[in-house]
Parts: structure tokens; sequence; C-alpha cells
């Protein structure tokens, strides 16, 4: 594949398309994750502040999952690779989970059936957040070892274009993912359930992980009496990593504001187009009749979030490739600084109006910066990683995506749940107030970007 450059690869535009598909079907399941989980939750009775709780799952296993699979991946030796094992086991667990989870409430009553007890109210919510735990762990799991494919296999100077095309395959895998549905609504007037879009999330993941995985050969690696003795603890790793470069603490920290913005408009959004673009008052504690009365809404509200989301990623999708190129000839930092701050201003504009149409503008402006921020800082850390720590390297730095999540998670689900406004209606909460704290940040991560010496290959 490629001419072999130390071992390492040149890879064509059709084998790097190829590379990506497993990033799709990721990506795929992730976005279905994100704009479903608010509504199936809520409908089981999660509150704000419980519904920040269950997305625990994601950072959590992050800062777990990642850096001890990534470190596994980096010491795994067998004949079908080092991180290919890691990428398949997480696609098939993950299949199940999402099954599984719009189907929470049933299968707790079969579990209570079995064992002869009656359900309680809050066994359907306790198996719904099982499941998105098992779901954010297996995508951990599956991450770390696919993006170190890249130092691994590919030469230096692709790895800024081949994180583009992770981008490309993210950006694909969420438009397809968010637009489904509303599409066959819109073409076929046909209302896809639920459930039916969780079971095509499990296919597009397993199914793209599987293509990868046969299709993409690892570099063979073996490991020398040398490597034996150089294994180190995790915490000998996290004081390495950081003890390279002072540059590679100022690209972590950029992490950590962006995704603390990031985090801040995915686990929010839907919830902000159902409750304060379409103004459907808080269901947590309402009679059956009540919720009834709003279904027809939500199915409304859901797939304007929904196409949101699909232009969001279709912004990403166009961009993520001219972004790789623009970042070749100007520079990563110049380019990440400007798709961030443009990120920033979009999410400005989304606190000071719930015009569906001007929403759905400044979503599509918010992908410039998504497009950036899934390529570039990794592209710039893979200039300090060492040979043979690529996994280890990965999950670390991983941390310095999750952590942030935790923060969006507990303090800001926490801070919108005191914000509460009182219609004649019913409650409901101040959600835009999640864009204004994603703003804040995103700026802070253009000013540690401009900090940035970049490496020079």
């Amino acid at each position: 594949m490629g001419d072999s450059v130390k071992g390492l690869r040149r890879l064509t535009s059709a084998q790097l398309l190829n590379f990506c598909l497993g990033f799709f079907g990721l990506q795929f399941a992730w976005q279905m994750r994100i704009i479903l989980s608010g509504p199936v939750t809520e409908e089981l009775g999660a509150s704000p502040f419980i519904f920040g709780l269950i997305w625990l799952a994601g950072p959590v296993t992050g800062m777990v999952v990642q850096p001890i699979i990534g470190a596994l991946s980096d010491h795994t030796y067998t004949k079908f690779g080092r991180r290919r094992p890691y990428l398949i086991l997480g696609a098939v667990l993950a299949a199940i989970a999402l099954w599984a989870f719009p189907n929470s409430e049933p299968i707790a009553q079969f579990i209570a059936d079995k064992l002869h007890l009656p359900m309680p109210a809050i066994a359907g919510l306790l198996v719904a957040a099982v499941m998105i735990w098992i779901i954010d762990a297996c995508v951990n799991a599956a991450q770390g070892p696919y993006r170190a494919l890249i130092p691994d296999n590919i030469v230096p100077e692709q790895h800024a274009i081949a994180n583009s095309y992770l981008s490309f395959a993210i950006g694909l895998g969420s438009v397809i993912a968010a637009g489904t549905a509303p599409f066959l609504n819109w073409a076929f007037d046909y209302q896809m359930s639920v459930s039916a879009q969780f079971i095509m999330a499990a296919l597009a993941f397993l199914l793209g992980m599987i293509w990868t995985c046969v299709t993409f050969t690892e570099a063979p690696v073996e490991k020398t009496e040398k490597e034996k003795g150089e294994e180190k603890s995790f915490m000998e790793n996290f004081k390495k990593f950081f003890s390279s470069s002072p540059e590679v603490f100022k690209i972590c920290l950029v992490q950590f504001f962006t995704w603390i913005g990031v985090m801040s408009m995915f686990i929010f959004f839907t919830q902000f187009s159902v409750h304060t673009v379409y103004a459907v008052p808080d269901l947590t504690n309402v009679p059956d009749e009540i919720q009834t009365y709003y279904d027809s809404t939500i199915a409304i509200a859901t797939n304007f979030s929904s196409i949101c989301f699909a232009i969001f990623n279709l912004v990403c999708f166009l961009v993520s490739l001219p972004i790789g190129i623009l970042s070749t000839k100007f520079g990563n930092k110049k380019v990440h600084m400007t798709a961030l701050a443009i990120m920033a201003v979009s999410y400005l504009l989304m606190v000071f109006t719930t015009n569906p149409k001007l929403i759905m503008i400044f979503m599509a402006l918010a992908g410039i910066g998504w497009a950036s921020i899934l390529a570039l800082p990794f592209a710039m850390l893979t200039d300090y990683i060492k040979k043979g720590s690529e996994g280890s390297v990965m999950g670390i730095f991983n941390i310095f995506i999750a952590g942030p999540q935790v923060l969006v998670c507990t303090l800001l689900a926490w801070f919108i749940s005191k914000c509460v406004i009182d219609l004649p209606e019913g409650l409901n909460y101040h959600w835009e107030y999640a864009f204004l704290v994603g703003a804040i940040v995103l700026i802070l991560s253009v000013i540690v970007t401009n900090s940035i010496k970049e490496k020079k290959n």
C-alpha cells in the first residue's frame, strides 16, 4: 500500500478514503447517541441534571478506558495486529448496547419478570444509563487505537491530511446519521422510529469497523528485548509525555477549553431545540395526557435538531479536506485559530435567537470549527509522539477531551437546572446558556492556540 518510508507508508487518496470507513461507522453511531439520548432518557424521567449525570459516561470512560486501551494496544502483538483486536471488540459490544438502549424499559420489565420482582419506576432509566456507559466505553476503546493507526503506518508529512480524512468521515457519518430520519419524513412521510435509528447505527458501526480491519493492513511490529525492558507505567508515560515539549501542554490546554465548548452544544442542543426553540415545557413530572399532547411537537423539534446536526456535519464534511490542504500551506495553528473563532461567534449568535432558520445557519458556521477540531490538534500532537508510544499518547491526550466533559455534565447541567423559567404552560430552563458558556471557552481556546509554537518537520 503506497511507498515505504522507514516502515511507514504514503497513502493515495483512495487508500485514505478506505482507511477512514471504520471511523465513518463509529461516528454514525456516536451521532445517533448524541441526538436521541436526550429524548429517550427524558421520556424515562431524567431531569436536566440527571441527564447530565448520565452523559458522564462519555468523559469518565474516555479518561479511564482510552489511556488503558491505548497503552495495551501499544504492547499487543498478535497476528491480527496491535490495534485491530480492540477495534472489533469495541464495535461488537457497542452494537449490542445501541440496540438495547431505546428498548431499556422493556428490557427492565423482562428482567423484573424473570426475577419475579416488581419493576421500580426508575428501572428503565437505570438500564438506559448502563447502555450509554457501554456505548461510550466501546467508542472510546475504538477511538484511541484507530487514531494511533496514523502515526503507526503513515508517513509524518501525511499526518495532517490523514486526520483530515478522519474528519471527513466523521462529517459524512454524522450527516447521514442525523439526516436519514428527517429525509424519510420529508420525502416519504415516514417517521422512522427511535429503535430503528439505533439499529441502523449499530449496523453502521459494526460493518464499518469490520471493513477497516479486513482491508487496512497494519505494519508488522515485533517486540524487541529492548522494548520489553522499556515498558513503563501510565504515570511514567504521563510525565514523559509532558516533558517532551512545553508546546504539548499548550495543545492539551487548547483541547481542554475546546471540548468544554463542543460538549456544551452536543449535550444540550436537542433539549434546546425541544424546549427553547419549540417551547415545549419540562415533561418529566407531568401526567401522561399532557406528554401525549406534546408528542407531535417533540417529534418536529427532534427532527429539527437532527437537521441542524446534519447541516453542522455536512459543513464539517465539505471543509475537512480543504482544512487539511490549507493547514499544509499556512500551518495548523493559523487555520485552527480561525476555525475556532468562527465557531465561537456562531455560538454567541445562537444565544440570542429562537428563529429555526437562523439557528440552522449558525450551526452550519459551527461546523467549520468542528472540522478543524477533529483534525488539527491531533496533527499538531503527532509531531511530538515517540515511535512505539502512539496508543499511550492518544489515550493520555484523550483525558483533555474527556475531562472537560465532566464539567459540562455536572456543573453546566446543574447550572441549567437552577435557571428555571416559570411559564403558564409549565416549567422550562435556559438551555441557551449552554451556548454562552461554550462561546467563552472557545475564545479561550483561540487565545491559547495563538501561543503555540509549531514544530517544523
